[in-house]
């Protein structure tokens, strides 16, 4: 059974370019909300190109423009300090980074039964050794990078598959939980990493009901 890791995009086949850009996304956002950007990814993002040209969402570019300006004036610290008073911190934290929270879950209807079957059922399995649960949203995000562009083992998951996992387990939170650090105080980084990341939801929400 396959592993969501977070890990390079590699996969056995050639990707269209399309679906290469879907999972890099995919594959930024989980590294993000795991744990705070280091100093190297930072450098990375401060240098990104700007996305350009037709066809881009005008949205999406603003976004991402804001969290390339964000990477450069940030230092890993300071990007350290506030992942942990947002996400971590002690006692509650600032806002919840768990689907159930977002998406009104009780004791007998808990989104992480449904997650960790949708899992299994699509041959992946949280990492060994992971202590997180599986309604964490890093680990919702790897998910769909996994089916959107593979591994080296495995073949995207067929459109239908990503649309299923999408609209269960990710869209039922991800736009509250994303609008919560944009409207927390003490969001200044995350808060351009949470616009970049519902302007790329909404995309590929319309993009699924399309489909």
């Amino acid at each position: 059974m396959e592993t969501v890791a977070t890990a390079p995009v590699t996969v056995r086949r050639p990707l269209a370019p399309e679906e290469s850009g879907r999972a890099d996304f995919y594959a930024l956002l989980a590294r993000l909300f795991s744990a705070a950007p280091d100093a190297k990814l930072l450098r990375t993002l401060a240098i990104a190109p700007l996305l350009e040209g037709d066809g881009v969402d005008p949205g999406l570019a603003r976004a991402w423009a804001a969290l390339v300006a964000a990477s450069a004036a940030f230092d890993a610290e300071a990007a350290a300090e506030e992942y942990e008073k947002l996400f971590v911190g002690m006692g509650p934290s600032l806002v919840s980074i768990y689907l159930g929270f977002h998406a009104g879950a009780s004791a007998v209807d808990h989104p992480r039964v449904r997650i960790r079957r949708d899992l299994a059922a699509l041959g992946l399995e949280p990492r060994e050794g992971n202590p997180q649960p599986e309604d964490h949203f890093a680990l919702l995000f790897e998910a769909m990078r996994v089916l959107t562009g593979g591994t080296p083992v495995r073949d995207p998951a067929p459109i239908e598959e990503q649309k299923r996992f999408f609209e269960n387990n990710l869209a039922p939170g991800v736009f509250r939980f994303l609008s919560a650090i944009e409207s927390t105080a003490d969001a200044n980084y995350y808060r351009r990493a949470a616009a970049f990341a519902a302007a790329y939801m909404k995309i590929e929400q319309q993009s699924f009901n399309l489909g």
